[in-house]
C-alpha cells in the first residue's frame, strides 16, 4: 500500500451543468441552438465573425447568472487543504472553479472570461462584449480582439504543464467528462501508463471507463463533496497493491 499525494483532477461539462451552465453539445447535437462547425472553429469565426462573437458574448453574459454547485466547493476545499501537488484541469471555459475558490486551476480549452488580440498576440481579462469590435487595451487596435477559447482544429493551452503534472500524479480523477474529446480523453491511459490510480465521476459511464479502476455513477454535487471528505479524512490511501 502507497499515500497518494499528487493528485490530477480533470472537470468536463458535466460538473458546470448543475450550476445551470449548457453542455458543449446536446443530445440534438447542438450547443445553445448553434451547430458547433458554426461557432466553434477558427473557419466558422473567418466565414461570420459577428455571429461568433455575439455567440460567445452571451455566454459570456449567462456567467452573471450562475454559481458555483456543490461540487466545485469541493473541489475547493480540496485545493486549499490538499498538502500535495494538485492541478484541476478544467475544459470548461466558464469561471465557477475560481468563483468556488480553487486555486490551483488550469483551464486547458481557453475562458470566457479572456480577449485574445490577434493584432498584439496579448491575452486579457474581459468581462463585457466582445461583438461591437472594441481597441485592444494594450496595442489600440480596434476590432482584432477574439474569445480566449480554444476551438477545434486549435492546440489546447499547457498541454507539457498538463502532461507532466499526470506522468508524477499518484491519483488521476475525472469528473463529469465524456470521454469523447482528445486529447483530454487520452489523460486516463497516460495516467495508467504512469501507474496512478484512476477514478471517474459521472452521470453515466463515459467512453473511457474502461480504462478507469473505479467509476462512481451519479451527480457530481453529491459524489464530489462525499469524495472529498474521504480524501480529507485520510482516506487516501491506493486501493491496489
Amino acid at each position: 500500500m502507497r499515500d497518494i499525494r499528487n493528485i490530477v483532477i480533470l472537470t468536463g461539462a458535466g460538473i458546470s451543468a448543475e450550476s445551470g451552465v449548457a453542455t458543449f453539445r446536446g443530445p440534438d447535437g447542438l450547443w445553445e441552438g448553434h451547430r458547433v462547425e458554426d461557432v466553434a472553429t477558427p473557419e466558422a469565426f473567418r466565414r461570420d465573425p459577428a455571429l461568433v462573437q455575439k455567440f460567445y458574448d452571451a455566454r459570456r453574459a449567462k456567467l452573471k447568472s450562475v454559481e458555483p454547485n456543490a461540487a466545485h466547493l469541493a473541489l475547493a476545499r480540496l485545493d486549499a487543504e490538499w498538502p500535495g501537488e494538485l492541478l484541476i484541469v478544467t475544459q470548461n471555459v466558464d469561471d465557477l472553479h475560481e468563483r468556488a475558490g480553487a486555486k490551483r486551476v488550469l483551464h486547458m480549452h481557453g475562458e470566457l472570461k479572456s480577449a485574445w488580440c490577434l493584432a498584439c498576440d496579448e491575452r486579457m481579462t474581459w468581462e463585457e462584449e466582445l461583438s461591437s469590435g472594441p481597441a485592444c487595451p494594450e496595442c489600440g487596435l480596434a476590432g482584432r480582439l477574439r474569445p480566449d477559447i480554444v476551438w477545434f482544429g486549435e492546440m489546447p493551452y499547457e498541454m507539457d504543464r498538463i502532461e507532466g503534472a499526470i506522468r508524477e500524479a499518484g491519483l488521476f480523477v475525472s469528473i463529469g467528462t465524456s470521454g469523447a474529446i482528445y486529447p483530454a480523453a487520452g489523460f486516463v491511459q497516460t495516467a495508467r501508463y504512469c501507474g496512478a490510480d484512476t477514478l471517474e465521476m459521472n452521470l453515466e459511464p463515459s467512453l473511457g471507463s474502461v480504462y478507469f479502476h473505479e467509476s462512481r455513477v451519479g451527480p457530481a454535487g453529491s459524489l464530489v463533496p462525499t469524495w472529498v471528505e474521504g480524501m480529507l479524512g485520510g482516506e487516501h490511501r491506493s486501493s491496489r497493491a
